[in-house]
């Protein structure tokens, strides 16, 4: 193995996919405070190690994770309400409309105009009621991220707010242009919202920070997940959009996405920027440098999404309606990796090679010891598939976000891709591959999954409870209703604790070494 692989694939480990949103919790939405912990102490009584979720970035267009509004900040919709009333500086009255919503699922159309209220009370009684320590640790954490990333956050968040959140590109010129006199006036205006979105940062930052010790103090590995590109509608395209390909009024010629594949007949429009990436070499790749660093301040080790774009990349004209008629571009290949080698002692990172790959990526991966993907959802449907195939240096997973659960899966849902004999097919190959009639498929997934020699092995949290497909989280192509599976308080019961410990324990995942 290559030696600047991720130590994250030291022994066999076993974890669960569970983003931040899809915790139980009191206010609307899961949170990275109480709820969160809990969770921690859920996946210990279930013997899992690692915990992976999705990007923590402030959500934009059709609320999801994967369209951030900035690379660096957090999503401000997961601070949790609860530590603040303990921080004195929200009451128990200040979450009311929160406390109404429902707890069955996301409802984000409410959520977040209510959630904005009650954050604001906060960072308004901030210099008022916070703690000395806490003042000294916010001012900290300015100095340390003011000129990297959170004045311009702060700026991008509150002229969006100004301009009836509409993308920078469509700002008046001296704002979309960022000219230094106006800029200069608007901070000084809008000073007073400027720095309560700061506030509001380091309380996610500091909510955050806490999380982590816990998880480190359970033996709990949190992974994170980095998106391969921005939004256009971003903080960093604002800020650094000679990094992209844009023309001068930040309009893209060409676009991300993929071709067709499984979960669309014509791709996937994404419609992100593409990079410049001869810029990004030119400044030794500093910009991703700080990213990736930045990410792992707050988990341990990072999936990079779409990491096959390293190597090519699928670049489809902005006039586009789907993503059929696109062209593969060369990437940064090796060079990026070798800066991110040089920033790291390992490299903490996991590459989601799912979809077209070609020898070139798979050969760029294995040159840095870099643990691929193997979903078995993916994998059974093919006929020939062997679980012996599943190699050491693989994160194997039953599912992801993009999937539908797995029984769902077996079944077949109504908006499913497949036809009839595909999903009969592959009802048949699950019967030969993880011995299973449908009725347990879930659980012979995830026996299945840990059975493999890959070092890590992964679930999300719907097959642990054996969810059908109302419980989807994500539908890819689909740009509504995503984002909103809640798992509810008392889903994890004694008894699939001990039935999850005993499959770890018997795959020799067991973190206790029991």
């Amino acid at each position: 193995m290559n030696e600047s692989s991720t130590v994250l694939l030291a022994g066999r480990r076993a974890g669960v996919c569970l983003h931040i949103s899809s915790l139980p919790g009191s206010f609307g939405i899961g949170e990275i405070g109480t709820a969160a912990r809990a969770f921690v102490d859920t996946m210990n009584s279930m013997d899992l190690s690692v915990w992976q979720f999705l990007p923590l970035g402030p959500t934009g267009y059709g609320d999801s994770p994967y369209q951030a509004l900035s690379s660096f900040a957090g999503n401000e919709i997961l601070i949790d309400a609860a530590d603040l009333i303990k921080l004195g500086l929200l009451s128990t009255q200040d979450c009311r409309q929160l406390s109404k919503l429902p707890a069955s699922h996301v409802a984000f159309e409410r959520l977040i105009p209510a959630k904005w209220r009650v954050l604001q009370i906060a960072a308004d009684r901030f210099k008022s009621r916070a703690s000395k320590s806490v003042k000294t640790a916010y001012a900290e954490f300015c100095a340390q991220n003011e000129n990297a990333w959170l004045n311009d956050y702060a700026l991008y968040r509150v002229l969006k707010s100004r301009h009836e959140q509409q993308s920078w590109n469509n700002w008046p010129e001296c704002y979309a242009q960022r000219e230094p006199a106006a800029m200069q006036q608007f901070a000084t205006e809008a000073a007073t919202a400027i720095t309560a979105i700061k506030i509001l940062q380091f309380l996610f930052h500091y909510q955050w920070q806490k999380l982590r010790l816990y998880a480190e103090k359970k033996g709990v590995s949190l992974l994170g997940d980095l998106p391969i590109y921005v939004a256009l509608d971003s903080a960093d395209a604002w800020s650094h959009p000679e990094l992209l390909q844009l023309d001068n009024r930040g309009h893209p010629e060409n676009v991300a996405g993929v071709p067709p594949d499984y979960f669309s007949a014509d791709g996937q429009l994404w419609g992100n920027p593409l990079y410049d990436w001869q810029q990004h070499e030119a400044t030794d790749f500093s910009w991703w440098r700080a990213r990736l660093a930045a990410t792992t301040k707050l988990c341990h080790y990072v999936r990079i999404d779409h990491f096959r774009g390293f190597e090519s990349y699928w670049a489809v004209p902005a006039s586009e309606q789907t993503a059929r008629n696109g062209k593969w571009l060369p990437g940064p290949g090796d060079k990026i990796l070798d800066a991110f080698r040089d920033t790291f002692d390992t490299l903490p990172v996991i590459a989601e090679d799912l979809g077209i790959i070609t020898p070139e990526v798979e050969a760029l991966r294995d040159r840095y010891g870099l643990p691929g993907m193997v979903v078995l959802q993916f994998a059974v449907a093919d006929g020939d598939f062997q679980l012996e195939q599943v190699t050491e240096n693989r994160v194997c997973y039953t599912g992801t976000h993009d999937n539908d659960t797995s029984f769902g899966w077996y079944c077949g849902s109504p908006d499913d891709l497949r036809d009839e004999d595909e999903i009969h097919r592959t009802q048949k190959a699950v019967r030969r591959i993880v011995k299973s009639d449908g009725s347990d498929v879930a659980k012979r997934m995830i026996e299945a999954a840990f059975a493999t020699e890959a070092r890590l092995a992964m679930a999300p949290m719907q097959d642990y409870l054996g969810l059908g497909s109302k419980a989807r989280l994500n539908t890819p192509g689909r740009a509504a209703g995503n984002w909103r599976w809640r798992m509810q308080g008392d889903a994890v019961t004694k008894t699939l604790s001990r039935r999850v410990r005993q499959w770890v324990k018997q795959s020799g995942r067991s973190s206790s070494g029991a």
